[in-house]
């Protein structure tokens, strides 16, 4: 049997996302998740071998639980840049709600939690990949912007599609989802692609 595949695997997972998505992120220690998980300290260790391993394993199973793979088809089948932006744009940012509890947990621990930091990072990387891939995706096209290099276009997309700037303007500043969606697809069209 795979580990994927692996009840006890998946309910310690299951475990660790429930403990993140609580609002204790102080409460987030490997007893805690064993105990959640109902299992012993040492089987947990068998199964993670880190706290950073199992934090990084929990946000990748949030994203095996919701098919972020299949979400993502549209932006990496799309035919040209201005298409993969779109998508890429849409996709993360109405996945973002689905992942901001786990993700407000991290953020809170990840200035004083190395674990939690590592984790952050992990996931925050494979965003920032997307960015990239829909920044090339115009460059190949000849649609980017001349005034921004590649790598200043994927920066500027990363922060632009940022958990905090999405929570900013949804809980802060009272913006729908879909409003959110809609302005930040305008000003990345618009920042982004030559002539817009």
């Amino acid at each position: 049997m795979s580990s994927k595949n692996n009840p006890t695997r998946t309910r310690i997972l299951k475990s660790a996302r429930t403990l993140l998505e609580s609002g204790n992120a102080g409460g987030v220690r490997m007893s805690d998740i064993a105990k959640a998980a109902k299992i012993s300290r040492q089987a947990l260790y068998l199964h993670f071998p880190s706290r950073a391993e199992l934090l990084v394993a929990t946000t990748r199973y949030l994203d095996e639980a919701h098919d972020i793979d299949k979400k993502l088809e549209k932006s990496r089948m799309a035919a040209s840049g201005l298409e993969r932006l779109t998508a890429w744009v849409e996709t993360w940012g109405n996945y973002i709600p689905t992942i901001y509890g786990v993700s407000k947990a991290l953020m809170a621990m990840k200035d004083t939690d190395k674990e939690a930091m590592a984790a952050w990072n992990d996931r925050m990387q494979a965003v920032r990949h997307g960015c990239a891939a829909a920044v090339a995706a115009l460059k190949t096209d000849g649609a980017l912007v001349d005034w921004l290099t590649e790598e200043e276009a994927t920066d500027f997309l990363w922060t632009l599609l940022s958990v905090r700037n999405w929570e900013q303007l949804r809980f802060e500043c009272n913006w729908t989802q879909e409003r959110y969606v809609e302005a930040v697809e305008a000003i990345a069209l618009q920042s982004l692609v030559r002539g817009r």
